[in-house]
């Protein structure tokens, strides 16, 4: 089994469920939406596995904020060039090409091949596209997007027949939400993660239990593009995780 999760969209699942049929894999269906804590000012990331691929609930909420991203990497790349650095929209669109769009990692992916940086995520990514907060200033090329609401991102995962789960809390600092994202109709929350250590893991489970939710895991991988070398499959929560999502789809 290989559940696929890609960012605000659906695009492909069509095609990797058939694969699948052919490899003798069952591909489930997934997304993972960029949502928002207005409250706490956090980041919120909504899982939802075996949706329905293209639904248009999925559709109506993902499209925009696609569009929204993909224009706010060509501001920032405008500002790179306007700085002085060496690099083009048409070099970073290659590297998005057959993608939603262009990333902050794509735009880093020519500053590295261009010769301004050896990795992703380290100081002039920082430098660059940091958010700011804490008494610090945004980097000189950060763009703000605006995202959507944890609840909009949760009821069109439900609406268009999947399991709604919050993604990696610990990376976010998430925990404090899940009791109004139960609410929400949250079903289950992510356990194993590449970026969670023995107590973000033991905080999950802890909340996982009292919230009656479906303790999950992935890898969350990300190829080159991810923020630390993982290995497909390597947080793997067991058969028992999927039986139990399977029960949780809405009627």
């Amino acid at each position: 089994m290989l559940a696929v999760t890609n960012h605000d969209t659906t695009k492909g699942l069509v095609a990797m469920l058939e694969r699948g049929r052919d490899l003798g894999l069952e591909v489930i269906p997934g997304i993972e939406i960029s949502a928002y804590d207005m409250e706490r000012g956090r980041r919120v990331h909504i899982l939802g596995y075996f949706i329905e691929p293209g639904h248009p609930a999925l559709e109506q909420l993902c499209s925009p904020m696609i569009a929204k991203r993909h224009e706010a990497s060509r501001v920032m790349v405008e500002r790179l060039i306007e700085a002085g650095y060496g690099i083009t929209w048409d070099q970073v669109l290659r590297y998005a090409d057959g993608g939603t769009g262009v990333y902050k990692q794509h735009i880093m992916h020519a500053l590295i091949d261009n010769g301004y940086a050896k990795s992703i995520y380290g100081e002039l990514y920082k430098k660059l596209f940091s958010r700011g907060g804490n008494g610090e200033e945004p980097g000189m090329a950060y763009v703000r997007l605006d995202y959507l609401h944890a609840r909009d991102a949760i009821e069109a995962v439900i609406q268009a027949g999947g399991v709604p789960v919050l993604a990696h809390p610990g990376q976010y600092g998430n925990f404090e939400y899940v009791r109004e994202l139960v609410g929400m109709g949250l079903q289950g929350i992510e356990v194993w993660h590449s970026l969670h250590g023995a107590d973000d893991e033991e905080r999950a489970m802890e909340i996982a239990r009292r919230y009656d939710l479906v303790m999950t895991g992935g890898s969350d991988f990300h190829g080159f593009y991810g923020e630390k070398e993982v290995r497909l499959g390597s947080k793997d929560p067991g058969i028992s995780c999927v039986e139990e999502l399977k029960k949780r789809r809405p009627k």
